[in-house]
């Protein structure tokens, strides 16, 4: 991808106000801001909203996170209060109202790629234990019960992994499937010409033939709801099914009624439709507005994580570093083109 040049404006200093800080996102700003000594960031703990986007007078800059509310309402209190630049530390931007921040003349950078191998890896490892019942073994042996019962699992080798979207972190988890010795399917508008071991198919076969299925594709009008009652039925009897990506790739309703019918050997999820409230967040205390969680966690064979996919140490790196180059290629003027959501404003 090429850059995109705008004025040069003297590389004077910025200010960004750090929203819904947790203590390995400052842990990791802080030791590579060490390289940016020009670029000042504040830590807010609270998340960003219309109520604190009001905290950002004076601050040139605000960084949000994927669980974030950046729609419409905190867009304009942001423009009201002088903000012109959104960094997203995070690939995806669904959570955005890009349409009104390029009216309100605000630039939107993000970090499409921090670490594919971080979150594929997650995937696999979703995979690997609802498959073999880690979790239930995990908790049988701490009570000191040694029995196998309901713990039986499948071998993965030369079983058929279906791919759905290849970009990055998709072609890391090829890369993964195939150390596995398994058979990959793929499903993607645009092959990944990298990928040659692959063979990609319509989402038809994919679904019928697949063994383990993981998303791997953004969320869009297209994808949204993908895995439904439809999809659901055309799947594989006994399929495990993973998701790292966004949770309204999932009906929910459906999938819950597709475990009730023992379509499914195993589902792990990181992402859930209803976990906006509940992602990076100590909730032990609270009683949840929703049952979907519970309702999830009731079945032996699903495994749910909390949005944790990108959090390794060096996707953490990796994040505060593009951020932190985000900044620095917005006061130079020179953006990279795949860094930027929606059209670039001139600072």
């Amino acid at each position: 991808m090429g850059t995109i040049a705008l004025d040069k404006c003297g590389g004077d200093d910025v200010r960004i106000l750090f929203y819904d800080t947790k203590r390995y996102d400052r842990e990791s700003f802080e030791e590579v801001g060490k390289e940016y000594p020009s670029i000042e960031v504040d830590y807010l703990e609270a998340d960003l909203s219309v109520q604190t986007a009001r905290l950002a007078r004076g601050y040139e800059a605000v960084c949000a996170f994927v669980s974030s509310d950046v729609g419409t309402a905190v867009i304009e209190e942001l423009a009201q209060v002088g903000v012109r630049l959104i960094l997203m530390r995070c690939a995806g931007f669904n959570n955005v109202d890009v349409e009104n921040a390029n009216k309100k003349g605000i630039t939107i950078l993000r970090v499409p790629g921090y670490s594919p191998e971080a979150v594929a890896e997650h995937a696999m490892a979703l995979a690997l234990a609802v498959n073999r019942r880690i979790h239930k073994g995990y908790i049988k042996v701490r009570e000191n019960n040694f029995s196998l019962v309901g713990l039986t699992g499948m071998n993965l080798y030369k079983k058929t992994a279906g791919i759905i979207g290849t970009g990055k972190i998709g072609a890391a988890m090829c890369r993964i499937c195939a150390g596995f010795g398994m058979k990959i399917l793929a499903y993607d508008i645009y092959k990944n010409p990298e990928l040659d071991f692959v063979e990609y198919v319509s989402l038809d076969r994919l679904l019928a033939e697949s063994d383990l299925i993981s998303l791997h594709c953004p969320l869009n009008d297209e994808s949204y709801h993908l895995i439904c009652n439809d999809t659901i039925e055309k799947m594989k009897d006994n399929v495990i099914l993973v998701n790292t990506s966004r949770g309204a790739l999932i009906n929910t309703a459906d999938l819950i009624a597709g475990i009730r019918n023992r379509k499914f050997f195993g589902v792990g999820l990181d992402v859930y439709e209803e976990e906006t409230n509940n992602v990076f967040e100590n909730r032990e205390d609270d009683i949840l507005e929703t049952s979907v969680t519970a309702r999830l966690l009731s079945f032996p064979n699903v495994i749910v994580t909390s949005h944790q996919g990108f959090l390794t140490e060096e996707a953490l790196a990796a994040i505060s570093r593009t951020t932190y180059d985000n900044v620095v290629a917005y006061s130079s003027g020179n953006i990279k083109e795949e860094n930027v959501v929606g059209k670039l404003q001139a600072r």
